[in-house]
């Protein structure tokens, strides 16, 4: 009936329940209309009754919340999808003349586009749907060969696919191995193999094995396996650069073996990411120079922490913090320690700012300090995001203190003069910090026994994002008054100690052989240097080395200051080249994940910086690099994959066919287009209760019926 198969209606409650209300209903409607006033005719009554009835049928109804069930049978036509390589291996010259023998296969493929119901694909970079007519425009210039997503593709079809056609070299460049998608297909795969099986006389770098993360002037291995084919007992030269300066090289005698493995020692002597390449020197008669060269990055880390030391003038504090710092041979220290106006222990070097990891400010500033030396201390933690320990040391001065603004984890409510003797006590809750971790179990009853030092008359108060790790003690009495405080907020972390003479903790435990003041020194350090590392805003590449013309794509994950995701906010990429600038935005896709993207049409190095903003304020940064094109993946391997087409075809009931012999597919997918029909049942519901227009109806019946008995002058 009207195209449907089946034609059902629900009801909540029992149909029963409808036909008595129907009864009562018509009833009702009945008596009300039996005698009227004035009196009119049998027909009007009929009129008035039926409108009435069908007026509370509706609202009835309504209370049943009907629900129209509605079947129809599909036939679904079967489709031939065919994907076609559009990638650069394509123009590989390997004497098998690809570019005319794939231009044969389209032509041939488009001719019986109609008798097979063919669906082309190209696919390289990515995947595109490309019409019949659009064919002899594909241009075979896509930078790599991802067949993970001509699968995806599939998947995602809503279309009756009878089967799946390949024409690829089958040689994957980007991507996973898609062997395992096309079996689970449950549809058949043919594949036609473009280009050569056999190998050539070739050098090539097979990989290349390194660590990703490595230290400055820490020597370490980086091994390179290479095969050869054809050039046995000859000389090549292999050669390593880090960001393109060379390095070191070796001259190697070619294994008869065809593979062998060349060592270099490499030992960085900066920090940061680094761009290393293993280049070969060619050889005459080789097929490729394009697989001699291998790029590939590492993270280089500082092997020594550097530490600097500010004071406003020599005291204790500054010498025992000093020496616990020294005992750890990975920690470099350096001083500025004021003596008098513009006088300093060591001649100022502004450069020892620059170059710090971490901060130490025991009494700094005071009044004698200058005015360039506060200024670069300042931008350094603020705008750099240095993290720093800090103690109210001697000579310390509160008005020039204000100047450090929002970064200082405490604020100072009230000055009153003088100063009073203070211990610490640890909170509870602070017994498990890895700031107060040392060779004793538990450091509470240690650190709550400590002598007392020296806190200024004055009311402090940790900040909103600030926490309070001890407390102070006078006379064994605690006070809610802040003696340590921690504050770790939007990537700038700082430790606060509220008094002077701590170095008297070191001398009351000294005979107890206890490192109570040691540790606490160094696991300072170590906590303010970890937070430089756990970056709230992470953006990456999703690889390294790009080909030319392929889509670089950028992921992110985007903590606040408690670890929790955050998802509305917005990340703005800067690339930067030697001769361009270019600008991206990534788009939120839920649980603080991002993702963005962009096609660059040039080669080389390029950085890209990404910055997190949430209401005008700045979450974090991040920056990274990577290469286009300095490789050309695809002209690295002249070799069909044969084994892996091969395998996907047989595997998933399809058949693998060479290039030169075809002809039998076209006729098999003629066949699976007559013989793979489907049919497919939809059905749909429509809730007939939730639609306006039966309130509409319902309305209009009783406007009708009240029109009419004012026409005819009834009560």
């Amino acid at each position: 009936m009207f195209g449907y198969e089946d034609i059902n209606l629900t009801l909540t409650f029992p149909v029963i329940y409808l036909f008595l209300s129907l009864f009562l209903i018509a009833a009702y409607s009945f008596y009300v209309y039996r005698y009227t006033i004035p009196q009119i005719q049998p027909f009007k009554k009929i009129v008035l009754v039926t409108l009435r009835v069908l007026a509370l049928l509706i609202l009835c109804l309504i209370l049943f919340e009907p629900i129209l069930n509605l079947s129809k049978k599909l036939t679904l036509e079967p489709s031939n999808f065919v994907f076609i390589d559009n990638s650069r291996s394509i123009r590989i010259d390997d004497g098998t003349n690809r570019l005319s023998t794939i231009k044969k296969i389209v032509n041939d493929f488009s001719v019986n586009a109609s008798e097979s119901n063919l669906t082309f694909y190209e696919f390289g970079n990515s995947v595109k749907p490309i019409d019949v007519d659009s064919l002899d425009k594909l241009n075979f210039s896509d930078g790599a060969t991802n067949l993970q997503d001509v699968f995806k593709t599939v998947q995602n079809s809503e279309k009756n696919i009878a089967s799946v056609t390949i024409v690829s070299d089958g040689v994957i460049t980007s991507g996973s191995n898609p062997y395992y998608d096309a079996i689970n297909l449950g549809i058949p795969v043919f594949t036609i193999g473009i280009g050569d099986t056999t190998q050539h006389t070739d050098v090539e770098i097979k990989k290349v094995l390194h660590n990703d993360i490595v230290y400055v002037e820490t020597p370490t291995n980086i091994i390179s396996t290479i095969s050869n084919k054809g050039f046995s007992g000859d000389l090549i030269t292999a050669a390593l650069y880090e960001d393109n300066k060379f390095i070191s090289q070796q001259t190697v005698k070619l294994s008869p073996s065809g593979i062998q493995n060349i060592t270099f020692d490499y030992s960085p002597q900066s920090s940061g990411e680094k761009k290393l390449s293993i280049q070969l020197s060619s050889l005459k008669g080789e097929f490729t120079t394009a697989n001699n060269k291998q790029v590939f990055y590492v993270n280089v880390l500082s092997n020594k922490i550097k530490v600097l030391l500010l004071a406003s003038s020599p005291n204790a504090d500054i010498t025992f913090i000093k020496n616990a710092l020294k005992r750890d041979e990975n920690i470099q220290v350096n001083s500025i320690v004021q003596i008098s106006y513009n006088k300093f222990q060591n001649e100022l070097n502004y450069n020892v700012i620059d170059s710090a990891d971490v901060l130490f400010l025991i009494g700094f500033p005071s009044d004698k300090t200058p005015q360039e030396l506060l200024s670069r201390v300042i931008t350094k933690i603020k705008d750099k995001e240095t993290p720093f320990f800090f103690t109210l040391s001697s000579g310390i001065s509160i008005n020039k203190l204000q100047s450090f603004g929002n970064v200082l984890p405490f604020n100072i409510i009230q000055m009153i003069g003088g100063s009073k003797e203070v211990q610490p006590y640890l909170l509870p809750e602070q017994a498990a910090n890895p700031i107060f971790q040392q060779t004793d179990k538990n450091p509470l009853n240690d650190w709550n026994n400590l002598p007392p030092v020296s806190q200024p008359n004055a009311v402090f108060s940790p900040r909103v994002e600030s926490k309070t790790l001890a407390q102070i003690k006078m006379n064994n009495n605690v006070v809610n008054s802040p003696l340590i405080i921690s504050s770790s907020f939007s990537g700038r972390r700082s430790i606060a100690v509220l008094a002077k003479d701590i170095w008297k903790w070191k001398l009351q435990i000294a005979p107890k052989g206890l490192d109570l003041f040691d540790s606490f020194i160094v696991n300072s350090l170590r906590w303010l240097r970890t937070g430089v590392d756990q970056k709230l805003v992470r953006v990456n590449t999703s690889k390294k080395n790009y080909s030319q013309g392929e889509r670089v794509e950028f992921t992110a994950e985007v903590f606040d200051e408690s670890l929790n995701p955050v998802s509305d906010a917005g990340i703005k990429i800067k690339i930067t080249s030697q001769k361009n600038n270019y600008e991206t935005d990534m788009q939120n896709i839920g649980s603080g994940l991002y993702e963005g993207s962009i096609i660059i049409n040039e080669t080389g190095d390029f950085k890209y910086s990404a910055e997190a903003v949430v209401n005008n304020h700045l979450l974090g940064k991040d920056e990274g690099s990577f290469n286009i094109g300095e490789i050309d993946i695809e002209m690295a391997n002249p070799v069909m994959n044969y084994s892996l087409l091969n395998l996907m075809a047989n595997e998933s009931g399809g058949e693998f066919f060479f290039a030169n012999d075809y002809s039998s597919l076209l006729n098999k997918l003629k066949e699976l287009k007559i013989n793979s029909s489907k049919e497919k049942i939809v059905t749909s519901e429509i809730a007939l209760w939730s639609d306006t227009w039966l309130l509409v109806i319902a309305v209009l019946l009783f406007s009708f019926e009240w029109f009419l008995r004012k026409r005819n002058g009834m009560l």
